[in-house]
């Protein structure tokens, strides 16, 4: 029998031969997302394993990159999935080290923002989360990947966007949760920066002066609460094979309103400083240079170069 809780040292679970992990699903925490009690996570996600005889493993990351190697190494020792138990950073590492490989990603929401567990239905209740890493079926999702480098599920950001990321630091959400981004979100669209965009489009060609440029993987982004939520593009999906290019060039602080409110109320077309484009590899480049983001995680800046890849992982949504 199980015991109830693993080691936090990840050497004992996953140097197992790989035919003794079959069956078993690996667990990696990330035990500085959102800002519940780290040893109170780990007690209440060994019950709701061990209280549907799952067998499991736990392993806490404690630095950048941690996810990326457990869950590749994971995948390595014969593991029927990894589960990102933390916020939207958390999952693109895991999706990073299992890209490419059969093992199907489980997502257990425990971070501010949550983005990819609430596109793909994924509740935030621990207890119904874990029935769905356990119990769930696996799905074809796509993944966008910056070029040479890490996977993600939900967008690639540049300009205004990753301001916001670079404002909502650690220490912010640690006190304010998601009012962190609220807060910096108001404080960059009070002087919405801009730059002179080339953006290349499966091989089309746009010159644009914008205040943001987002690569989307996924159709929403959300918000806490939920009464704000928004839909980044009008035919965003993370199952069409493409990205949309989200172009918004706002004029002041009332247009950058106007621009949210037309997202929340999904009213996408009649603004002509609010442009889309689909494609499936995509270059941004602006001058002057502006940060870059991915799921939340600061890249550097631009440019930025991203693909799409189409059904790149398989996920663990409900029934």
């Amino acid at each position: 029998m199980d015991h109830p809780l693993a080691t936090v040292d990840a050497s004992d679970p996953l140097e197992r031969a790989p035919d003794a992990n079959a069956g078993r699903t690996l667990v990696v925490v990330n035990p500085v997302a959102g800002r519940a009690d780290t040893d109170r996570v780990l007690r209440l996600l060994a019950g709701a394993f061990a209280a549907r005889r799952a067998r499991f493993d736990m392993v806490e990351t404690r630095g950048q990159g941690d996810a990326v190697r457990f869950a590749r190494e994971a995948a390595e020792q014969g593991y029927r999935a990894v589960v990102a138990a933390g916020g939207d950073g958390t999952v693109g590492e895991v999706i990073t080290g299992l890209a490419g490989t059969t093992v199907p990603l489980g997502i257990i929401p425990k971070g501010t923002g949550n983005q990819v567990a609430f596109n793909l239905g994924i509740p935030r209740s621990m207890e119904a989360a874990v029935d769905v890493v356990v119990n769930g079926v696996p799905t074809p999702m796509d993944l966008g990947q910056v070029v040479g480098g890490r996977y993600f599920a939900v967008a690639a950001g540049t300009g205004w966007d990753a301001a916001v990321v670079a404002l909502a630091t650690r220490e912010l959400k640690d006190r304010w949760g998601f009012g962190a981004y609220l807060y910096a979100a108001l404080k960059v669209a009070a002087n919405p920066p801009t730059a002179r965009y080339t953006i290349t489009a499966d091989g089309e060609r746009l010159e644009v002066e914008a205040a943001v440029v987002l690569a989307a993987n996924m159709g929403f982004i959300v918000s806490n609460p939920p009464a704000l939520n928004m839909r980044i593009a009008p035919g965003g999906s993370h199952r069409d094979g493409k990205l949309d290019v989200c172009i918004f060039a706002p004029r002041s602080f009332t247009h950058a309103t106007s621009m949210f409110w037309r997202l929340h109320t999904k009213r996408h077309a009649g603004d002509d400083r609010m442009l889309y484009l689909q494609a499936r590899d995509v270059s941004i480049e602006s001058d002057p240079p502006v940060f870059t983001e991915t799921d939340g995680e600061l890249l550097g800046e631009t440019p930025l170069r991203v693909r799409c890849v189409p059904g790149g992982i398989d996920v663990l949504v409900p029934r």
